[in-house]
């Protein structure tokens, strides 16, 4: 029995001890509370500790970076160009006691956020031309080379003087005195995506499909004029190809024709009978078959050879 009622005591104190015990690591800090008001200083390094059970109470907060994500608005610059712009920052709590006095936790902390880096945002993007807000400095873009004609058409969008850097620099310090209240450090804003409104974009998108497609027909037409040049040098070289070997075939032919000329020459003067027998019997062989019928006088050269034919047989047979 009297081991019982040890056994209740000692359970109770082990309960109030676990209870009371809590555990910091290094990414969080704690305010102890006791009945909803912060009592003591910030606890912010990492070990055990521990507190009244019951009575008092641990409220942790991180100690490390924290995002806030900005939605996207849409936001006139200085030149009345409407873009869309996407911020995002890191934040991180650096009095826990303002902290929680001013906005309790992560969620409240997140909505004043909103209300304090939004409007430095769009202060700062309406306070300066589009240029400012897309480049940093003047460095000379890569671009592909256009005539002369297009490039007096382009309309440059100005000069920077400020430069994106320094706009986003410029929104961080006007925004960080203001969540010092709240125990709050800004400690980074950037700009995470800039894009036209829907009717500013298709006419971006217009003129940048109209420039390709000019850039795209001044290739093609230096394509085609070097085409009709080779084409031409080919067509050139060719001619002159076939007149050499048509000059060629002329000089051989008529070497062949004088050769051939000579060759019958000889023959000729040789056996004059002779040969003009042989070419009487081609034209012979040419004009003349079966079913020719001829009508000519019997004094006629072209029968010449077969009227001597026929006086040789009637010699040869008397």
């Amino acid at each position: 029995m009297k081991l019982k009622l040890l056994i209740i005591p000692v359970i109770v104190i082990l309960i109030a001890i676990f209870s009371g015990a809590y555990v910091i690591d290094e990414t969080e800090q704690v305010i102890i509370t006791q009945f909803g008001k912060a009592i003591g200083k910030p606890k912010k390094d990492p070990g055990l500790y521990f507190k009244i059970p019951l009575i008092q109470q641990a409220n942790f907060f991180p100690k490390n970076l924290l995002e806030w994500d900005g939605d996207a608005g849409q936001v006139p610059t200085l030149d009345k160009t409407y873009i869309y712009v996407d911020t995002f920052a890191r934040w991180k709590i650096v009095n826990p006691l303002k902290f929680f006095q001013t906005v309790n936790n992560v969620v409240g902390a997140l909505a004043r956020l909103d209300d304090i880096i939004d409007p430095a945002v769009r202060n700062f993007i309406t306070s300066y031309p589009l240029i400012e807000t897309v480049r940093n400095t003047n460095r000379e873009l890569d671009k592909l080379d256009t005539d002369q004609a297009n490039e007096e058409e382009e309309r440059p969008l100005g000069e920077v003087s400020m430069g994106r850097g320094k706009i986003t620099q410029g929104i961080l310090d006007q925004a960080q005195p203001k969540l010092k209240d709240f125990g709050i450090e800004l400690v980074d804003v950037q700009i995470k995506r800039l894009n036209y409104v829907e009717q500013v974009r298709k006419s971006v998108y217009g003129r940048m499909i109209a420039e390709r497609k000019q850039i795209a027909q001044k290739f093609r037409s230096e394509g085609e004029g070097e085409a009709r040049i080779i084409e031409g040098g080919q067509e050139k070289e060719l001619k002159r190809i076939t007149s050499e070997a048509y000059k060629t075939a002329q000089e051989k032919m008529g070497k062949a024709d004088a050769e051939s000329t000579r060759v019958y020459a000889e023959a000729y003067n040789k056996d004059p009978e002779f040969y003009s027998f042989v070419k009487s019997l081609d034209v012979y062989e040419n004009t003349m078959d079966k079913e020719s019928s001829l009508l000519l006088s019997t004094n006629s050269d072209f029968l010449k050879f077969f009227k001597s034919y026929k006086s040789r047989k009637q010699t040869e047979s008397n």
